[in-house]
Parts: structure tokens; C-alpha cells; sequence
């Protein structure tokens, strides 16, 4: 049987006031092909400047083939991820999309459909809310290098 906590009734805090929402991006190069980039880092530091204590952030990838995930960002899970991927949405598979419109990223597509483009983490006292080896990744599925701005909204007080 779970515990549920509401109001912060048992181990924890309520925070009240004027909720806030600050809005940025985080830019960079991927090199695509299943091209992991961890971000935890960035999306921390997004939520040091917004300057609030308890709220969300919402990292959310605008595009078709890109996404957001979590896991433990090590080369281990990383060539595991990408091989799982080869193996349910191989590259050289028939793919309609590329018969649509011919430019042979149908693969990157239905990854990127698997995966979703956001991900929201809660954050208490200004630090996100993670387990110990869980990192928040972007993930690249288009078949080339891409600069991608990935849009990170806080919400808090």
C-alpha cells in the first residue's frame, strides 16, 4: 500500500504566492542517428535563473524527430537504447513516410513518436526533483548533424 501525501501533511513543505513561469531555450549541435546529449545540467541551471523555489520544468523538444527522456546517462544504457531502437524501428525497414515524401527519415519519426517531445520534472528548494543516477537526455533520431533549441518553461514560486 502506497502512502499519499497531500499538502504537505507528512515529510515535506508547502510553499504559497504569485506563481511564476519563465521561458528559455537550450541550444545545441546533435549529430543525429540516435545521437543522446544529457542535459540535466542545462535544465538545472534554467531553473537556478528563473530564481524560484518549488514548481516544475517543462523541457519539451519542438520538431518531429527529436525527444526527451530519462535515464542513467552512461555508455552502457546509452548503446542498449540505441541497439533497442535499431532492433523495433530499424532504419532500412519499409517506412510510408519515406515513400510520402522521400527523404528516408521514417525511422526517426516513429522513434521520436516513441519517446515523446517533453518531459516535466518537479523542483523543491531550487533543485530538481531526480533520483541519484537518473539525468535528463535529448535524443536525435533525424538521420543528420542538426542545431536543435529546445524550449524550457519553469513554473513556480
Amino acid at each position: 500500500m502506497a502512502t499519499v501525501i497531500v499538502n504537505a501533511r507528512k515529510k515535506g513543505h508547502e510553499r504559497e504566492g504569485l506563481a511564476r513561469v519563465v521561458t528559455g531555450t537550450i541550444e545545441l549541435a546533435s549529430q543525429g542517428n540516435a545521437d543522446m546529449i544529457g542535459i540535466t545540467d542545462e535544465v538545472a541551471e534554467a531553473v537556478r535563473r528563473a530564481g524560484l523555489s518549488d514548481g516544475t520544468v517543462t523541457v519539451f523538444v519542438p520538431g518531429a524527430t527529436g525527444a526527451v527522456t530519462t535515464l542513467e546517462f552512461e555508455p552502457g544504457v546509452v548503446h542498449d537504447v540505441q541497439e533497442l531502437l535499431d532492433a523495433i524501428t530499424p532504419p532500412e525497414r519499409h517506412y510510408q513516410h519515406n515513400v510520402n515524401l522521400g527523404d528516408g527519415n521514417g525511422h526517426s519519426h516513429v522513434r521520436a513518436g516513441l519517446l515523446g517531445p517533453s518531459l516535466t520534472v518537479p523542483f523543491v528548494d531550487g533543485r530538481l526533483a531526480l533520483g541519484r543516477y537518473q539525468t535528463i537526455v535529448f535524443c536525435d533520431f533525424d538521420t543528420r548533424p542538426r542545431q536543435r533549441s529546445i524550449v524550457v518553461q519553469v513554473m513556480g514560486v
